[in-house]
């Protein structure tokens, strides 16, 4: 396999980029350090958040692993459900997740829910404890989707715009590769490469937007769970355009509707229909204190 990754109108060649490092003899995975990485800061993130607001630290702790294992299953079910003709024939393959196969979204749902579980159990105020974890989430985002930089996965189709990424045709699963990519294939150096949106990029850097936007909205926040919702609705909107350049979109049984820009449009227009019900909701009462009945 060849082993270099191009942005060539950003002058940008790295001629080895691997995707594991031994240490002691062990074959890690870059893709697993960088998820693991942003998991420890999103957790260095949500425990700073929790203490600014004189919460329970330590039970945060405890919470953020049983939802890191939640989002684990979640992601892996949600990518098996959608992608179920390459399991059927071999369920065992079900549980090889060091082939890939983690899809966000369903991470993100299982992750909601054990969230929402563990603050009723705790009776703790759940919208509090969303906004709590708001800022957390992007942060692990932004890092953990340059494991797909590393895996040469989650691109787009082809494109010869300024963010433009080379990847050499042996690097990269074979079906993700469009009849665009092969028409435009290019010859870098003696190696034929296909030129794609670089996908995990653009996710990266619109989480990173909306990471600073939640950032300084945190004390500006009209409900408690506001924080979150803005979350989920900013990710949404980035979400559902990005989806669409992808070429390893997962889809709908027996449609060609892509479930991820379909979730995205559901979270982006739920999400700011609440938000803005909530406001108003708000805005009432204080109205009616300025302007009072006689």
């Amino acid at each position: 396999m060849d082993y270099n990754i191009n942005f060539p109108h950003l002058g940008i060649y790295l001629s080895h980029v691997g995707k594991n490092i031994s240490i002691g003899g062990f074959s890690i995975a870059y893709y697993g350090i960088v998820i693991a990485l942003g998991m420890l800061l999103a957790a260095f993130a949500m425990t700073l958040r929790a203490r600014e607001t004189h919460q329970d630290t330590d039970a945060y702790m405890d919470m953020f692993l049983i939802t890191i294992a939640a989002g684990v299953v979640g992601a892996r079910i949600y990518y098996v459900v959608f992608s179920w003709d390459h399991y059927k024939n071999d369920l065992l393959s079900v549980f090889n997740i060091r082939q890939g196969g983690l899809a966000i979204y369903g991470g993100i749902l299982a992750g909601v829910c054990a969230i929402y579980l563990f603050a009723r159990h705790k009776k703790w105020d759940v919208g509090q404890t969303f906004d709590t974890i708001a800022m957390s989430v992007p942060i692990g985002q932004i890092l953990g989707r340059w494991g797909n930089f590393f895996n040469r996965e989650a691109f787009g189709g082809y494109t010869d715009s300024l963010f433009a990424m080379q990847l050499p045709v042996s690097a990269v699963r074979q079906n993700e590769i469009t009849e665009a990519m092969w028409e435009n294939l290019l010859t870098v150096r003696g190696v034929s490469c296909i030129q794609v949106h670089p996908t995990f990029l653009y996710e990266s850097l619109w989480n990173t937007g909306l990471l600073i936007f939640l950032f300084f909205f945190r004390n500006k926040v009209r409900f408690k769970g506001e924080l979150f919702l803005l979350y989920l609705t900013g990710y949404g909107i980035g979400r559902f355009f990005i989806e669409s350049l992808r070429t390893d979109q997962l889809l709908l049984p027996h449609t060609r509707v892509p479930v991820s820009m379909l979730l995205s449009a559901v979270l982006a227009a739920s999400g700011t229909a609440y938000i803005i019900r909530r406001r108003l909701q708000e805005r009432r009462p204080a109205e009616e204190k300025k302007n009072p009945v006689c």
